[in-house]
Order: structure tokens, then C-alpha cells, then sequence
């Protein structure tokens, strides 16, 4: 029965609900549209339920209007094609559209309830491997989304059985429709801003980048919804034509990568080996930062350390803390001769990292941060990279009150009950890649974490007028603390003596407003104000200095080595700095370089010793095709097939 005959029937009147106008006419609407409406939902539903599965995301939440616009557009053209196709053609369409949307919203909510990461058909790649884990999969599932799958299943028959029969083929509306959808569908990526053109370290935090990079699966499907999301996805990993690498610059990585590994044993070869690992990055952790006065725990362990004394930490803009993680994980960096932040790397395939290796060996591998996992890309980009797992504080806390930043102290990384347990209490050997945070900008008592420490030392409302370099000092001094809770554990847990801290600092302290601060401490009129503390210390190794000129390319062949490791020293940018035939070198964004001896720049000495202009075009030389070596790779993802 129509409204109008229920009404009629009836003797009822709408007019109490409000406007009768205004009420007459959306009761209207919904009448005469309700079979579109019966059809739309069970669309709705399956990516409305995708996205607000992944509410832990720290990115677009499910109500902003972009992916909600994309599944309106595209659930509008399915309903149009099936409206205005002839007869059961656009019965059997829209079923067709909905049993493929459904498969996809299916693999969508398992693959996500069980990792934290949404389906990305790159993973097709790794079906064989992932076939025999099929039972396990259905059996983990969570029960709600069977629940939800049948009753959105139920909805679609419905709607199905509800359509009406197309009497003719009504082109002019299909094709008006379809103008409609390519409008819009051009204009929706418009309101997401403009984005960041250059390489910049917050473009993962833009929507107009996730989207036309559509490298991170969750921030993707966030921003898309779950047909845009298909399609895309889609599109970018199968049909998206790729650039296709020369013939030259394809010999020319084969000679490198086919090449005999040249590299030979030393006397400091398995000197670690079996020992566990905790890699410790130190957020803006300067060279002049690191005394007995401000940081003792980190100063002792530097002088009973391997120390590094004159390595570099590459700055760039495109996020120069995830830079140092990238580069010690995989042994690469930061292209240098075209603009791509590193975090967006994560679909190419890294055989050789740090974790993969040392997974080999039978380690546990896990990264642990006070930031969350959508940060950079952190949990994406850790997962490729082999880790067990990538833990965020922000993600794991059971509240976040906006108000209290308690969370962002480096002592948390070890007082909190969770990391410590995942840290120390594993039956396995394992390998800890630690990240502190606490040295972070802004150096002011007024807000945020230089508030929180300057009131812990001082009390409330008694912090005296303190200057940028102060404010450091003080959160350094939080860094160190954490340390020496670090060291505390390990003795308490029976691991002071067979774990190794390889200690590396992310940049030097370039966040800090007053440059005159840094005049004062360092040479800064050229790269070489990027030098920064690395040291590797273990209980029973002998302290020694190693003042050969290295960059954070260097810190994993180090380690390999160091463990006893097997790997392919062609498969890195850097070497391992203790081999016999080690030759110093670190070089730079602008492709400038430094041998503990000469800067050069331009292919001029800027600084240090003058050395002859041939051995200027040999060095120069060797740094081109290094980061040639090192650019190409990672355009063409072109270690994919050396294991």
C-alpha cells in the first residue's frame, strides 16, 4: 500500500510533526525513493562499519564528509546502472556490484581484526604463503563481523527482490549520471586541501598527500571509504602504468647488487654474537648535550662504549626522525635527487633489514615509541620492514586526557607496566628498537613537555625564567632518567650482561629557535653541524674510540658484523666502520661530503685540509653513484628479487 493510501485509509495527517509542509515533503521523498534508499544501505553500511572498525586511527575520523562523499557517488552510479540498464540486467548489476563490495568488505574486516591494517592487494603476492593459515583465520575472527556480514547480506536480497524491472534502456539519465559521478568525483579530492608540494615531514599528516600517494593502507581508507579505497588500490598497484627504468641505470644497479661481496672477517666478527639487542634512538640527542652533568647514564655508557667519535645524522626535511629509522632498519635514506619522504616506502620490499636478519637468528623484534602507530606511517612502515610488532604509547593507554602529556616523559617507555613486560619479560632473545621523545621542540616551561619536566625539578608555580638551552638541558635530563631505568631493568631481569645498546642520536638539535645556541657549541656554517653521538656499548666489551668519519648508512653492516650475521654488504649504502678496509666518509643532502678531513662542497674544500683535485673528482665520484645506487633502488623497489 502507498503512504498516500495508508493516509487515506487511515485519516491521518502529518501536519504535528511539525511544518507540514517540510514534514509532507521528506515523507514524500522517502516513499517515493525507497527502494533507491532500501539499496543504497547495505553500500553504506559495509564502508560506514570498515572505517569505524579502524577508530583507533589517529586520522579522519568516520564522519568527515570526504569518504563519506566518494561512497555516495559511487554506491549513486552502481543504483543508476541498475535502475537504467533494460529488464534483469540491472537486477543481476547491482547484485554483481554488491557480492564484489561485499567479498571486499569481508576481507577488509577480518584482514583488519586480526593485523591493524586494512587489505591491500599488494598482499595477493603473498597468497600461496598465507593459504595454510586460512582456518585460523576464520576460527580468530571476531563474531561481530559474521554478525554484521549476514545482516548486511540479508539487507541486499531485499533490496533485490524489491527492484523493479528496467522497462527501457533510458541512456540519457545513465549517461547524465555518469557526468554527474566524474564531477563530483574530480572535485572531492579538492576539498581535501592542496597538500604539501615539497618534501616535508608532516605531508602523512595532510589528507591531499594520503591520498594521491595512497602508500599508507589505514590513512587510505580513512580518507577514501571502501569503494574509492578498492578502486584506487586497485588502479595503483595493477594497472597504474609504472615508470620503467633505463637500461643504463638497470646495468647499472645489476653490477652493483650482482657483484661479489667483498667484504672479509675482522677481529670484531661475532664479538656480540647471541647477545639481545636494544637499539636506542635519542630524539635531538647533540653532541653537546651528552655530559656527566646533564645525561651521567648516557655519559658512562659512552665511556665504556665502542664510541663512535665522529659520526653524522643526515638532516632532512621530510621528517629527519624517521630518516635515522629508516636508514639504521634498512641501510638506506632519504632520496636525494627527487622529493619522496621515506615513510612512503613501505610497498617496497626490504630483504635485508635489520629485523629480518636478526629474525633469522631466532630474535624477537619489536619497536617501542611514546608516538602512535599512524605517525609517520610508524606501524605500516615497521610491519614491511619484518618487526613483531611497532608499540605506541599513545595507542596501548586505556584514557588520553588531552591535559595531561605525562605520557610524552621517556621515563614512561619503561615505567609503563605493558612496555616493560614486552621489553624484559620475553622467553626470547630479542631485539628492542627504543625511541625517545622527551628533547622535542618547543624549549619553553610554558606548555607541553618542557613544562612538564621544569615542574618536576622545581615544583609548581616556582619554575624561574629559563632560556632555550635550559629548557634542553632539563629535557635531556628525562632522556637520561629513562636510561637509567633502562639499565636498572636489565640488571633486575637478569640481562645487564648479555645485552648490547647500540646508541645513536636521530639530528642534531636543529628545532632549537636560538641558533646562537648551537654557535656556541658547534661548527654550523656547513653539514658538518650534523655530527652527532653513536656508541655501542656492551658490559663486556673493552671502551674504545673510533674516530673514522661515518653516517647512519653505517650503523647496521656495523651491527651485522658485529653479531656475527651473514649479509651482503652490496645490499647497503654504508659499511661496516670496523673493517680492515673501511674508508671514512659521510655525505650530505646537497650531495656534499666530509672524510674526517676535507669538506667538500661544489667540488671545492670549504673546510679542513686541502687534498688534490684528483682525489676530489675520486670521492666526489663515489658519492654520485651512492646516492644514484641509493635513489634508484628505491624508485624501482629494485631489491625486491635479492634475498
Amino acid at each position: 500500500m502507498s503512504l498516500y493510501g495508508f493516509k487515506r485509509k487511515h485519516g491521518l495527517s502529518f501536519s504535528g510533526l511539525g511544518s507540514s509542509s517540510k514534514g509532507s515533503s521528506f515523507l514524500r521523498f522517502i516513499a517515493s525513493h525507497k527502494i533507491e534508499i532500501l539499496m543504497f544501505l547495505p553500500f553504506f553500511i559495509m564502508d560506514l562499519s570498515i572505517r569505524i572498525m579502524g577508530y583507533k586511527i589517529d586520522f579522519y575520523p568516520a564522519y568527515y564528509i570526504q569518504p563519506n562523499l566518494f561512497t555516495i557517488i559511487w554506491t549513486g552510479l552502481f543504483i543508476a546502472l541498475a535502475k537504467y540498464l533494460k529488464g534483469v540486467i540491472g537486477k543481476i548489476f547491482y547484485f554483481l556490484m554488491f557480492i564484489i563490495s561485499f567479498v571486499m568488505f569481508l576481507t577488509n574486516a577480518v584482514y583488519y581484526s586480526l593485523t591493524n591494517f586494512y587489505f591491500n592487494f599488494s598482499l595477493l603476492e603473498l597468497a600461496s604463503e598465507g593459504s595454510s593459515y586460512i582456518a585460523d583465520t576464520i576460527k580468530n575472527t571476531p563474531v561481530y563481523v559474521y554478525i554484521l556480514a549476514i545482516f548486511i547480506f540479508v539487507l541486499a536480497i531485499v533490496a533485490v527482490k524489491n527492484m523493479k524491472k528496467g522497462e527501457c534502456f533510458q541512456w540519457k539519465k545513465l549517461l547524465a549520471a555518469v557526468v554527474i559521478f566524474i564531477c563530483l568525483h574530480l572535485i572531492i579530492p579538492v576539498t581535501m586541501g592542496s597538500g604539501n608540494k615539497n618534501l616535508k615531514w608532516n605531508s602523512f599528516k595532510k589528507a591531499r598527500n594520503v591520498y594521491n600517494e595512497f602508500s599508507d593502507t589505514n590513512k587510505s581508507m580513512k580518507v577514501a571509504g571502501l569503494y574509492e579505497y578498492t578502486l584506487r588500490n586497485l588502479y595503483i598497484t595493477f594497472l597504474k602504468p609504472k615508470e620503467k627504468i633505463s637500461d643504463s641505470d638497470r646495468k647499472f644497479l645489476k653490477n652493483i647488487y650482482e657483484a661479489k661481496d667483498e667484504k672479509k672477517p675482522n677481529k670484531y666478527t661475532g664479538m656480540l654474537k647471541g647477545k639481545n639487542v636494544i637499539f636506542l634512538q635519542l630524539e635531538g640527542m647533540d653532541e653537546w648535550l651528552l655530559t656527566k652533568k646533564n645525561t651521567p647514564n648516557l655519559y658512562k655508557l659512552k665511556n665504556e662504549s665502542i664510541d663512535f667519535t665522529d659520526h653524522y645524522s643526515i638532516y632532512t626535511g621530510g621528517g629527519s626522525t624517521f630518516n635515522s629509522e629508516f636508514a639504521v632498519n634498512t641501510g638506506f635514506t632519504t632520496p636525494i635527487s627527487y622529493n619522496e619522504n621515506v615513510y612512503t616506502f613501505n610497498k617496497n620490499t626490504f630483504n635485508n633489514t635489520m629485523a629480518k636478519l636478526f629474525k633469522k637468528e631466532g630474535y624477537a623484534v619489536n619497536a617501542f615509541h611514546m608516538n602512535s602507530s599512524e605517525f609517520y606511517s610508524r606501524g605500516i612502515n615497521y610491519k614491511s620492514w619484518g618487526y613483531d610488532n611497532y608499540y605506541g604509547l599513545k595507542d596501548i593507554l586505556d584514557s588520553k586526557d588531552k591535559n595531561d602529556l605525562s605520557y610524552e616523559l621517556d621515563r614512561k617507555l619503561i615505567e609503563n607496566k605493558t612496555f616493560y613486560n614486552k621489553m624484559f619479560k620475553g622467553s626470547e632473545r630479542f631485539v628492542d628498537y627504543i625511541i625517545s621523545y622527551t628533547p622535542h621542540t618547543p624549549f619553553t616551561t610554558e606548555k607541553e613537555v618542557g613544562k612538564l619536566v621544569a615542574e618536576m625539578k622545581y615544583g609548581k608555580g616556582k619554575i624561574p625564567k629559563l632560556s632555550e638551552e635550559q629548557v634542553a638541558d632539563l629535557m635531556v635530563g628525562e632522556t637520561d632518567y629513562m636510561v637509567g631505568l633502562l639499565m636498572q631493568a636489565l640488571k633486575d631481569n637478569n640481562l645487564y650482561d648479555n645485552t648490547v645498546i647500540v646508541a645513536y642520536a636521530d639530528h642534531y638539535l636543529y628545532t632549537i629557535n636560538d641558533k646562537s645556541v648551537l654557535d656556541k657549541y658547534k661548527e654550523t656554517d656547513n653539514n658538518l653541524i650534523n655530527r652527532t653521538p653513536f656508541f655501542i656499548w656492551s658490559s663486556d666489551m673493552k671502551a674504545e674510540k673510533i674516530d673514522r668519519t661515518n653516517m647512519q648508512m653505517n650503523i647496521l653492516p656495523t651491527v651485522l658484523n658485529l653479531f656475527g650475521i651473514d649479509y651482503n654488504s652490496n645490499y647497503y649504502i654504508g659499511k661496516d666502520i670496523l673493517s680492515n678496509d673501511y674508508s671514512s666518509l659521510a655525505f650530505f643532502a646537497d650531495s656534499s661530503w666530509y672524510d674526517g678531513n676535507a669538506y667538500v662542497a661544489d667540488g671545492k674544500v670549504t673546510n679542513g685540509v686541502g687534498i688534490s683535485k684528483t682525489q676530489i673528482e675520486k670521492k666526489s665520484s663515489i658519492v654520485s653513484e651512492l646516492i644514484k645506487k641509493n635513489d634508484l633502488t628505491l624508485k624501482y623497489d629494485f631489491l625486491k628479487d635479492y634475498k
